[in-house]
């Protein structure tokens, strides 16, 4: 029986962030092509895709491209073309959310259905499995019996993809609209203003104030690390990252640990196995601590949790280092936590206020200036730094050195071969044989000489034969075949060697197979619902035709084309506001002068001018952002409706 294969996938925000993703681990890659992706200020041109397919396919790693927004009917045809050319530059899979796209002459490109299309039941996969997307991206929120249950209902062949770091939207993908309805810009076109990493003041329905200045609907970063093992036994095959906007040092560093822990498991159980060949050392230990975080949980995975949210601030906490000694004028004395802490000019620091405000420290010149202490000269005035005294604590979220690592070359990943040095009637050949059994020989003409000491023409020869470092394989074994050493120059020797690698990445690149297509089952499946709301962002009159083809009868456009006049939910989310303040029904129940008094009455969010009304489904165990556009947004165009009349 073949080994399930586990997926590490990668961000890339452009070509040479995608390079070092492979470099170091990364499985496949994903990236946002010149339009159409739902990170709009991460595209792509072409000719850099190309680029990264090529170094990619050399590992057998795999590029996803990112076309996973809604499209107005205008756009499709763009998209089309688009499309076209991804899979000509060498593109291996392509990331969707808009059903109307599988209306179209695609060429034989593998689809995958988007965290967007918001995969949360058996049913809905089972749908996107069977109109021919082979890999379906689960919606964040679900736990391991959810997962399990989902992979009970599809086909082995069918893979499982979920994000195990980064970023988390507080809504369930796909189904938010806060965005758009405030500002125009849609979450769902890959232009989210981010209004979760507000503050907000929550008050209840009498006016009474629960929650002051909070980001009440931000989320803390997700970190699956501890329960990969889970999830793979749930039956996810493919580990995604998030970070299409993140930098290179994300990248590497995030990509580096989770190849880690993967292999880990992977090395102790062999019914499993890599996604795609080489293995990969670090100049580094990865930290995922040491990149940008709004402190970390594993959401849902393991059920429903209280300490979810990152309500004090959006920004990066840091790490503790240590506290401030004294103050000064132009300075202020730290003294660290522990030995051996060095701090560095350009290095950031971070407190909170006595209101529990993240203030930031960015360090112009720091002095050691005895064990444990370091006086540090902030770039801004002190007199700019509120409730900064001694004994304050600080933390570091950003250290330089650790940056400038992340700046050099830092990992090497390598193709074990297997070498064998031959000699024949016209000089000698070589052979090299990959670890996927690819295998290439190259013939060369030399004078045979007798060697006049054995042994170290033997050492000399498997030195040579050896220096692979500059190309993508390492010598596993390095077999003579002679029937006495032969004196071999090292210039030979090294011409021999250089052309057989190439002619072993000839065969590996002519050898390289893209993924399938899956088919489509016919007759054509039933979409598990008959009636669709503004929720199933159709938005345009293909993705029309392709539910209508599957058997719904009922079909409203989405919230972008502003049919929707009054409140509607602008949000869904399992993230619970009264759960997290300690005011849900549940959390009450069976407490003795609790239990009955507390109830799941709607809440209210007010940051500025804006307001928004909370409402809660206890039986679903969601939370509904409810409010609508603004004037000057709905005015903007014109709705786009699939029928005269609305019913």
């Amino acid at each position: 029986m073949e080994p399930h294969q586990l997926e590490l996938l990668a961000p890339a925000r452009d070509a040479d962030i995608g390079i070092e993703a492979v470099n170091h681990g990364a499985d496949a890659v994903y990236i946002g092509g010149p339009s159409f992706g739902a990170r709009a200020a991460a595209s792509n041109d072409i000719a850099d895709i190309a680029r990264l397919a090529a170094h990619a396919h050399r590992f057998n790693a795999r590029v996803f491209a990112t076309l996973n927004t809604i499209l107005r009917d205008d756009e499709l045809e763009p998209a089309r073309r688009q499309i076209h050319q991804l899979y000509e530059a060498g593109v291996d899979a392509l990331i969707i959310q808009d059903m109307g796209l599988l209306e179209l002459d695609l060429p034989p490109i593998q689809l995958h259905a988007s965290t967007q299309t918001d995969i949360r039941t058996p049913d809905k996969a089972r749908f996107l499995q069977d109109v021919g997307l082979s890999q379906i991206v689960l919606a964040r929120e679900l736990d391991l019996k959810q997962i399990a249950a989902i992979r009970a209902a599809t086909r082995s062949e069918t893979t499982l993809e979920f994000f195990v770091h980064g970023a988390l939207c507080v809504a369930y993908s796909g189904q938010c609209y806060l965005s758009h309805a405030h500002t125009g810009r849609s979450a769902n076109r890959g232009d989210c203003s981010q209004a979760c990493r507000l503050p907000y003041q929550v008050a209840d329905l009498e006016g009474r104030i629960i929650a002051h200045d909070k980001h009440v609907l931000s989320m803390k970063d997700n970190n699956q690390s501890a329960n990969l093992e889970a999830l793979i036994d749930a039956g996810i095959r493919s580990f995604k990252i998030e970070g299409r906007y993140k930098d290179m040092g994300y990248v590497k560093n995030i990509t580096a640990h989770y190849r880690t822990l993967l292999d880990q498991i992977i090395e102790r159980r062999p019914e499993f196995a890599w996604a795609s060949p080489g293995r990969t050392t670090f100049s580094f230990t990865p930290d995922p601590h040491q990149n940008f975080n709004r402190e970390f949980t594993d959401y849902f995975v393991g059920g429903r949790r209280a300490d979810i949210g990152a309500f004090d601030t959006p920004k990066n906490p840091g790490l503790p280092i240590g506290h401030v000694g004294k103050v000064g004028d132009t300075w202020i004395e730290l003294v660290t936590d522990l030995p051996g802490t060095v701090l560095n000019n350009g290095d950031g620091l971070c407190y909170y206020t006595l209101q529990k405000e993240l203030t930031g420290l960015a360090i112009n010149r720091a002095e050691q200036a005895g064990e444990h202490i370091w006086r540090v000269f902030p770039k801004d005035s002190m007199a700019g730094f509120k409730d900064l005294r001694a004994g304050t604590a600080l933390n570091r979220n950003r250290d330089m050195n650790w940056i400038r690592m992340l700046d050099k070359a830092s990992s090497r990943r390598r193709i074990d071969v297997w070498v064998r040095f031959e000699e024949t009637a016209a000089g000698f050949s070589l052979t090299l044989t990959d670890e996927e059994g690819y295998t290439a020989t190259v013939n060369a003409a030399h004078a045979r000489e007798p060697a006049r000491d054995a042994v170290q023409a033997a050492a000399s020869l498997r030195e040579h034969l050896g220096k692979l470092g500059a190309t993508s394989f390492a010598a596993r074994h390095i077999a003579l075949e002679w029937h006495q050493p032969w004196f071999v120059p090292a210039s030979f020797i090294n011409a021999l060697r250089r052309d057989t690698v190439a002619a072993l990445e000839a065969v590996r690149a002519a050898g390289y197979v893209r993924p399938s297509r899956a088919q489509p089952v016919d007759p054509p499946a039933i979409y598990p619902d008959d009636t669709l709301s503004y929720l199933a962002n159709v938005y345009n009159h293909k993705a029309h035709d392709f539910y209508a083809r599957h058997g719904v009868k009922v079909i409203a456009a989405a919230y972008e084309s502003h049919e929707e006049t009054g409140e509607v939910s602008l949000m869904i989310t399992r993230h619970c506001v009264r759960y997290s303040l300690s005011l849900c029904p549940k959390q009450a129940k069976g407490v003795p002068g609790v239990q009955g008094t507390v109830r799941a009455a709607p809440l209210t969010l007010t940051h500025g001018s804006e307001r928004l009304t909370l409402r809660f489904d206890c039986k679903a165990c969601e939370m509904h952002v409810v409010g609508k556009a603004k004037p000057a947004v709905a005015k903007n165009s014109a709705p786009l409706t699939f029928y005269r009349t609305r019913t």
